[in-house]
């Protein structure tokens, strides 16, 4: 099921909400589409481009099937999906059939020089990633490069990175890939507007978004 969420102050959301319950974890995928090894076992083969960005956050390239034993020892909430095109149907199925959402924010990956990263869609994908109860979450696009890395970068400026250390891990993941455009982005991206974001706020008060900052759940609001 896709549903179109609102639009506000330019930020063009498409939410594809994932129904059903998580299967027993007796560490064999249930998915048809996954591999096993002759033990029956779930092979486990992470996407391309994979890395762990902080606690209960993490990058990749495009998942696949093959990925899918893998996919489930992160028991992920929720993937992040920084492309336009439709979510394949294969993977598609396998989210819905162990409840992870996906929240889709669709850049345009062309490497044209006018084609530019909506901002909108950056702050979109920010306030998926502040939120924990979001959390675990995998944010991808084709290949983990420059839509992804784009919006890891806008997210280290968050932790207040410096942009030496910003560009250096762009530039890890994209290698002879890496996009001026992109860092330029990236470098122009002003954070203060994610404090208006009130879970921006939180996030930021209690450490700063530091791998060991305590993330303020909102059971602690109320």
């Amino acid at each position: 099921m896709i549903l179109e969420a609102k639009e506000d102050d330019e930020i063009k959301e498409m939410i594809v909400l994932k129904s059903g319950g998580r299967n027993d974890r007796d560490g064999i995928s249930r998915f048809p589409g996954g591999d096993f090894n002759d033990g029956g076992k779930a092979l486990l083969l992470p996407p391309s481009n994979f890395a762990m960005v902080d606690n209960g956050i993490y990058r990749s390239g495009f998942p696949g099937t093959m990925n899918i034993g893998f996919l489930e020892t992160l028991n992920l909430r929720s993937v992040v999906y920084l492309c336009p095109e439709p979510y394949p149907d294969d993977m598609a199925a396998y989210m819905n059939s162990v409840g992870i959402r996906i929240f889709q924010f669709g850049i345009d990956g062309s490497k044209r020089p006018l084609v530019t990263i909506p901002n909108g869609s950056i702050m979109g994908a920010l306030r998926v990633l502040l939120d924990i109860r979001n959390h675990p979450v995998l944010v991808h696009c084709k290949r983990g490069k420059h839509r992804t890395g784009s919006l890891i970068g806008c997210f280290r400026k968050l932790q207040n990175w410096c942009l030496t250390a910003v560009f250096e891990e762009y530039v890890r993941f994209a290698g002879t890939k890496a996009r001026i455009s992109d860092l330029s982005f990236i470098e122009s991206f002003d954070v203060s507007c994610m404090t208006e974001c009130v879970l921006g706020i939180i996030y930021r008060y209690h450490g700063g978004c530091g791998s060991q900052a305590r993330r303020l759940s909102y059971g602690d609001l109320s």
